[in-house]
């Protein structure tokens, strides 16, 4: 691990100060430079800590692939059947494409990533096989966690629910879930299978919930009550999307936040244009944590995305109609603290003793950096540089 020391660097936007970096670690934030140290010239730029991918589906992108013509739809269960179908008709390597898009992440500034990552009776568990191969090559690079996740359904295609079990005994980090009233067509028994994965295996579990208004409140009114009973709190329970906290009624989005702060779970929202989304100021007002990422990127759902955090807090900021500086900087802490809380990381920020994970950027304060998103970037894991102006330091394939 290097030991070094970067100067003139603006933790957080504050005062020029440097930082000391001993075994990967933290070790001193201002003081002199001890005789021997390294010494990296930030010339004034803002220092924040490396941005958190809390929600991507790695084995998923066509990044670096032909152009995928996309003419899908319009259906959740269109989009899914086509997906599933084409892995094998376009050859979608999940170790190739993930590696592919852990580039270009960590290129953006990304330190850590939870991806999602599927389990079904066409690809088995070769994706997960796939996706902790990327793992275990970039250990050195970032930090990922991988869900386990039953895009096709869990109880649906039978023989799923077996595969998810053999996907967690492989080492995935927590179990995946997907609309247990809408897909499954059975809240119950889903939830049965979800929470009781997790608690054979000793692991969290994260549920995408796409369903709307009172189908999606009644669906999590149900995670939320299976959670507290099982005794799952501290962010192991993680809500995805959690579309139904955008619905109108006020008053029941406000007992769900509630609700959901007082079991300790965390939702992740990606500010989605296309539906309601959770109200981000008010989650956070309500205790709520909160994190975000890309969802899937340039994939047979649709061709947006590169996969930079930074842009996603800007969209947050627009999505929520965020215009003060101090309202800005929330959506940067959530694609920061907030996606390191979600995914049960304490061991994370600018602090004496945490790993050295970093981001240096121009910009005369975070609301600028936000909303200009420089590409000049340099990016730090555990001390060691890992990205240069919106690239990677190393290859793959």
């Amino acid at each position: 691990m290097p030991n070094l020391i970067i100067t003139n660097i603006r933790p957080h936007g504050g005062a020029e100060t440097s930082i000391t970096i001993k075994s990967g670690r933290i070790a001193a934030i201002g003081g002199p430079a001890e005789p021997g140290l390294k010494v990296f010239d930030g010339h004034g730029l803002l220092a924040i800590p490396g941005l958190v991918e809390a929600h991507a589906h790695l084995d998923k992108t066509l990044y670096g692939m032909p152009w995928y013509v996309n003419k899908v739809g319009p259906a959740l269960l269109d989009k899914i059947d086509n997906e599933r179908a084409s892995k094998r008709t376009l050859g979608i390597d999940a170790h190739r494409q993930s590696a592919r898009q852990v580039a270009l992440t960590v290129g953006h500034g990304t330190t850590h990533i939870r991806t999602h990552v599927d389990v079904d009776t066409e690809c088995g568990v070769t994706s997960i096989e796939g996706v902790m191969a990327t793992k275990a090559a970039h250990a050195d690079h970032v930090d990922m966690q991988i869900v386990a996740f039953p895009q096709s359904g869990l109880l649906r295609r039978p023989g799923t629910l077996e595969l998810m079990d053999t996907a967690m005994r492989l080492g995935a980090d927590a179990v995946g879930g997907i609309d247990p009233c809408s897909m499954d067509r059975d809240p119950k028994g889903h939830l049965d299978a979800v929470f009781g994965l997790a608690q054979r295996h000793g692991k969290g579990v994260d549920i995408h919930l796409h369903e709307p208004g009172e189908m999606g409140a009644f669906s999590m009114d149900l995670i939320i009550e299976r959670a507290k009973a099982l005794g799952m709190r501290g962010q192991s329970v993680v809500i995805s999307h959690a579309f139904c906290l955008g619905m109108p009624d006020v008053a029941a989005v406000d007992r769900l936040l509630a609700d959901l702060a007082a079991a300790e779970i965390a939702i992740l929202t990606l500010g989605t244009p296309s539906r309601p989304v959770p109200p981000l100021l008010r989650a956070r007002a309500a205790g709520v944590v909160v994190g975000t990422g890309s969802d899937g990127i340039r994939d047979t759902w649709g061709p947006y995305g590169d996969a930079d955090i930074l842009e996603r807090a800007k969209i947050l900021g627009m999505r929520n109609n965020l215009r003060h500086d101090t309202e800005v900087e929330q959506a940067l802490d959530v694609c920061t603290h907030g996606g390191a809380k979600m995914m049960g990381i304490s061991d994370y920020g600018i602090a004496i003793g945490k790993p050295a994970d970093l981001v240096l950027l121009p910009g005369s304060c975070l609301t600028e950096a936000v909303v200009s998103r420089p590409v000049d970037r340099i990016t730090f894991k555990r001390g060691r540089i890992t990205a240069r102006n919106g690239a990677a330091a190393f290859q793959v394939p």
